[in-house]
């Protein structure tokens, strides 16, 4: 913390024009060799860099991978709702390298969805909502409907 001081302060005076920049070299002399001044040696120290770019390098992997699969995810939706496509979610699949998929749960809910409405638009489908829908419901509907249609018909004939 006081090198840090001693150093900013010593900024300062320099960049007044004081000088002062005569000490601040003689003290970044015995410091200029990264390795010591994170208290390794040469060799631990090239191997902690190799070691830091190697992760940094799987986890922007990683990351490319999700937004790849999250650029297939809305791709699935837009053929599934007849959306237009967008260019920025294949450019990003493609940088993954196109072995992008769903992830496994996204992938079992999308198929029981489907398969939901598979069932529903099956003739089964159909006539198994008819079978949970009551028939007095159906009458009342029906009934209805034809009243409503008999009124505007008579009010249309009235006025003409």
């Amino acid at each position: 913390m006081a090198f840090f001081m001693k150093t900013m302060i010593s900024n300062q005076v320099k960049n007044l024009g004081f000088g002062g920049g005569s000490e601040e070299k003689k003290e970044e002399g015995g410091a200029s060799d990264p390795a010591a001044a994170q208290g390794m040696t040469r060799e631990e120290y090239e191997e902690y860099q190799k070691q830091m770019i190697e992760e940094k390098m799987e986890r922007d992997a990683a990351f490319t991978h999700k937004k790849a699969e999250r650029a297939c995810l809305r791709v699935h939706l837009r053929e599934k709702y007849r959306l237009p496509k967008s260019e920025m979610d294949e450019n990003q699949i493609q940088m993954a390298g196109d072995d992008v998929d769903l992830p496994e749960d996204l992938r079992k809910m999308v198929d029981e969805d489907q398969e939901e409405e598979e069932d529903k638009d099956s003739i089964l489908g159909q006539l198994q909502n008819l079978q949970n829908m009551d028939l007095d419901t159906i009458k009342e509907k029906a009934q209805a409907t034809f009243t409503e249609i008999k009124q505007t018909a008579e009010q249309k004939c009235s006025m003409m």
